[in-house]
């Protein structure tokens, strides 16, 4: 072990160590001491002999990968192998090239800091806020980088914009009557989808992959537990199956409609499944027909979860009925129900009565208690 002290060129000092290591192994450094003395740089030398005969030599730094170059290993190792539905897969993908890849694909994962973000945001900020909201998939993959343990910690701080949710367009009770008809009349797949997504509010993917053993004419009932989009069939959205009673006339026109083509109920005449764009045709030349002038296989949901609540269905049955994961979703139209809304008015009223009525009895009783003269 030797520590050797020579004048920097550049001024200062610079330490030349000999260490040999407890494996037997030999090490060589030579680093410009921080310090500006001959007997400190010694000091410091001899420190840092001690310091690797104690830690061993330091790990070479681990190269970190550009986010362009770790986001095929981030769609195979988190988006696929998490087995997220096909139109998650595609959308992660769609979002890393259009916004991702370009703005800061070059980047090291590390090297990503607060300001690149701000500066993404800056350049979405005609867009609107739900496409500026792509980041969380930025923020997906960082957090995926760190579990792998490309790098130590997240190098950024990622904020999202908030989203105001507006409210959900929806047919009134006549306008729905008018689509239904003009459905009726084209023909039984277009009068099947307005029904589905009106009276039992399934969702498009959900109307093309029923099939008839999910079907039970008996009990007037169906059984959600698939979607289909672009040909891929998975689990309906939130992952949970459910269970729909159907209206007397949905289950009328499912009997009327009982075919052997395919397993589907809804097809085309060869037996072929009907694509997302076929189903949202179907819903637009009915409402062309009943001559209404906004359409969308999704409006007929929005409209069966109003109807609901105009009706005064609790919310807690809506979000069962309508499959939805959380009921903050559901109580987007709970402002639509003005029997609750009266109702709890009315309890305003009840409590006043109740006051008026004991005052009356104690009033009463004062009287009763007179003395007679």
């Amino acid at each position: 072990m030797s520590v050797r002290i020579r004048r920097y060129r550049r001024g200062g000092w610079e330490v030349d160590l000999r260490v040999r290591m407890p494996d037997g192994t030999e090490r060589r450094e030579r680093k410009r001491a921080p310090v500006s003395s001959r007997s400190a740089a010694i000091r410091w030398g001899e420190a840092r002999e001690r310091l690797l005969l104690a830690q061993g030599p330091p790990k070479p730094r681990k190269e970190v990968p550009s986010l362009e170059e770790v986001w095929p290993r981030f769609m195979d190792g988190h988006a696929r192998a998490n087995r997220l539905k096909p139109s998650g897969v595609t959308s992660k993908d769609s979002i890393g090239h259009l916004h991702l890849i370009p703005a800061m694909g070059h980047k090291r994962l590390d090297a990503i800091t607060t300001e690149a973000v701000q500066q993404l945001k800056h350049r979405l900020r005609h867009r609107a806020p739900k496409t500026v909201n792509v980041l969380t998939v930025l923020n997906v993959l960082l957090k995926q980088a760190i579990e792998w343990e490309v790098i130590d910690r997240m190098p950024c701080t990622i904020r999202l914009l908030r989203i105001t949710k507006g409210s959900a367009g929806f047919y009134d009770f006549d306008e729905y009557e008018r689509l239904v008809e003009a459905a009726k009349a084209l023909d039984a797949n277009a009068y099947l989808i307005v029904l589905l997504g009106g009276e039992v509010g399934l969702r498009c993917g959900e109307m093309i992959a029923l099939e008839w053993s999910d079907v039970d004419l008996g009990k007037r009932q169906l059984c959600i537990q698939r979607s289909e989009w672009r040909g891929h069939v998975s689990a309906t959205k939130g992952g949970r199956l459910r269970y729909v009673p159907t209206t007397a006339r949905l289950a009328a026109a499912l009997r009327s409609h009982r075919h052997l083509r395919s397993a589907r109920v809804i097809c085309q005449r060869d037996g072929s499944p009907l694509t997302q764009d076929m189903v949202r045709d179907h819903v637009q030349r009915a409402a062309r027909r009943a001559q209404l002038a906004k359409s969308g296989v999704h409006r007929l949901r929005h409209t069966f979860c109003s109807h609901l609540a105009m009706r005064g269905a609790p919310a807690r049955a809506i979000q069962e009925l309508a499959g939805h994961q959380d009921l903050t979703t559901t109580q987007r139209y709970m402002h639509l129900s003005p029997a609750a809304i009266e109702g709890a008015i009315r309890l305003l009223d009840q409590s006043s009565s109740a006051h008026m009525f004991g005052d009356i009895l104690e009033t009463a009783e004062r009287e009763t208690a007179k003395p007679l003269i």
